[in-house]
């Protein structure tokens, strides 16, 4: 099955994918953060939006 392009919201909204740029793009823009500061964040915490959120609060 072939990815829908025209989503705009992530498929599962508790987790990030950093593989699908489309995904990166909603989560940078919805944190307000670069592409290399969501990486960092999900490297350290893992993929869950939570996590990743209190992550990017503390740093």
């Amino acid at each position: 099955m072939a990815d829908d392009l025209n989503r705009r919201k992530p498929e599962d909204p508790k987790k990030i994918n950093i593989n699908q740029p489309w995904e990166v793009s909603y989560w940078t823009s919805k944190f307000g953060i670069s592409e290399s500061k969501l990486h960092r964040a999900v490297q350290a915490v893992g993929p869950m939006v939570a996590d990743v959120k209190a992550w990017i609060d503390q740093n």
